[in-house]
């Protein structure tokens, strides 16, 4: 039967995707300009931001970049930003850009190392899964208050791709050795440990996601914009951190305790434990590794551990932009490991790429939040509140549901450029200026785990090559993000009306600040 122009229009027209999620995307298309036109400029931003939002939530369904992208092709071309202004958030956040490009690749020639690690921790002594979680969430709160939490994250989603692996080779009966697409669905007869297995991976990222956040919110350099909001503050690393601690402490004890219960209980999707099918093919994967290693392997290892090294330091210490140390890694480590050949120095950049994109078309939205002012009439129903401690409240809990819906790296620069205007101005004393900060930092960071697109990190694993493989949605992610988020967003707010104001009183006194 004979198939018609249309019919062969739509089939093309996003892929594989749902007809009923074609046709909701052609809606949004239609709907968008009829509604800036003749409603109002600020509806449709909404609009735009909700259905932006959307896309996000269908990761599964298809990739986001290419339903996002017409959104924001339209809202450029129909006057709600400009591309100069789409151009000037990506020149504002080209830090970001690059550390997507270059780090994640960086990574990618690190991954002999990391598996090498990362099947000690799992296969070692730790044999309660408890404990597992709650020493990966530690691991990734210390690396993300010195490093960044993308880098963690990548760093992660680069050893857990690697675990899956190993158990799609021996699962689809080729052997630890063979070469295999370990994105193609398993046909096998018995199921129970491949989705128990993949149970067991999501719980340990999303545990590691919400320690990067932990880690992230207490020093200047744990999130982007940290570095923004420490830089209008006029706060160096030792400052900033002490500032966090009457919020951030609490916070981070509250956080590990509810890893403990969610495991301990199995409750949010957590609890599965690792098959002793596959710990078994993990420690034959291991043995085979180790009986099979040659000098030449052992070299590449110590080499790829001095440059991890130089990694941690480099970051630490700040000496580069963390897209430029990223580079360094790339370079260092594809000399030293005898890679050379363009093929495999692309297969690297093939995992962050498409993120990139995704992540220029989100900066687009965040020019028309900007051009249109969507958040504006929030901020200035905040001033102008009289009652220091609820205003102080008011700004926690208004930058962690603002950076739940878009994202908080947008909301603390916007947030802590309108709250330095207004100290410039007069409108509020230093003090509370000093107060606001605290409380912006820790509502960008805190309650926005509470979905993907709040934290650039979560995003980033929400549309990784993993996340399919272990069935992790953004509905999947949004559950089992809640009882972290609810608790720490909870734990923050009473921290910033109870301790935030008594305890910087007393670092005043003792001269700690």
């Amino acid at each position: 039967m004979p198939v018609s122009l249309l019919s062969a229009f739509l089939k093309n027209f996003l892929g594989k995707s749902p007809n009923w999620y074609k046709f909701l995307i052609i809606f949004f298309l239609i709907i968008n300009p009829v509604v800036f036109f003749l409603v109002s400029p600020f509806v449709s931003g909404w609009f735009l931001v909700v259905e932006f939002i959307f896309t996000l939530a269908m990761a599964l369904k298809c990739y986001p970049l290419q339903p996002g992208g017409l959104l924001a092709i339209q809202a450029v071309s129909i006057g709600m930003t400009s591309a100069d202004q789409v151009k000037y958030e990506l020149v504002s956040n080209v830090e970001v850009l690059l550390l997507l490009i270059f780090m994640v690749a960086g990574i990618y020639f690190m991954k002999q190392l990391l598996l090498f690690i990362f099947t000690k921790i799992l296969l070692g002594g730790i044999r309660s899964k408890t404990v597992l979680s709650v020493v990966f969430c530690l691991a990734a709160a210390f690396l993300s208050a010195f490093l960044d939490a993308l880098t963690v994250i990548a760093v992660v989603i680069s050893v857990a791709i690697g675990f899956y692996s190993i158990y799609h080779r021996v699962a689809s009966g080729g052997g630890t050795a063979s070469s295999h697409d370990h994105a193609r669905e398993l046909h096998i007869p018995d199921r129970h440990d491949l989705e128990n297995y993949r149970a067991f991976l999501r719980s340990l990222l999303m545990h590691v996601g919400v320690g990067s956040a932990l880690g992230g919110v207490m020093t200047m350099v744990g999130e982007p914009q940290n570095l923004i909001i420490a830089g209008e503050a006029g706060w160096q690393f030792g400052e900033f951190f002490i500032r966090m601690v009457p919020v951030t402490i609490p916070v981070f004890f509250c956080g590990l305790l509810i890893c403990v219960l969610v495991e301990k209980f199995k409750i949010f999707g957590y609890g599965a434990e690792l098959p002793e099918n596959v710990r078994q093919i993990l420690i034959d994967y291991d043995n085979e590794e180790r009986e099979t290693r040659t000098k030449q392997d052992v070299i590449k290892l110590w080499m790829q551990g001095i440059i991890a090294i130089w990694l941690i330091v480099s970051l630490a210490m700040h000496l580069a932009a963390v897209g430029l140390i990223g580079l360094s890694v790339i370079i260092l480590a594809t000399v030293f490991t005898g890679v050379t050949e363009e093929r495999s120095l692309g297969k690297a950049f093939e995992e962050a790429l498409p993120f990139t994109a995704l992540l220029v078309v989100f900066f687009s939205i965040v020019a028309v939040i900007i051009d249109q002012d969507l958040f504006k009439p929030i901020i200035d129903m905040l001033l102008d509140i009289e009652n220091k401690s609820m205003q102080l409240a008011l700004f926690y809990i208004v930058d962690g549901i603002l950076s739940m819906i878009s994202d908080n790296v947008f909301v603390g620069t916007v947030y802590i450029n309108e709250v330095k205007s207004a100290l410039m101005k007069g409108v509020i004393s230093r003090e509370q200026f000093d107060y606001f900060v605290v409380a912006i930092n820790t509502g960008t960071n805190l309650p926005s785990v509470a979905t993907p697109n709040g934290q650039a990190a979560f995003l980033f694993l929400l549309t990784s090559s993993l996340a399919p493989i272990i069935r992790l949605s953004y509905y999947r992610m949004i559950v089992m993000a809640l009882p972290y988020a609810v608790t720490l967003a909870l734990v923050g707010l009473f921290s910033i009306l109870f301790f935030l104001e008594p305890m910087t009183s007393y670092f005043y006194s003792v001269g700690w600040i």
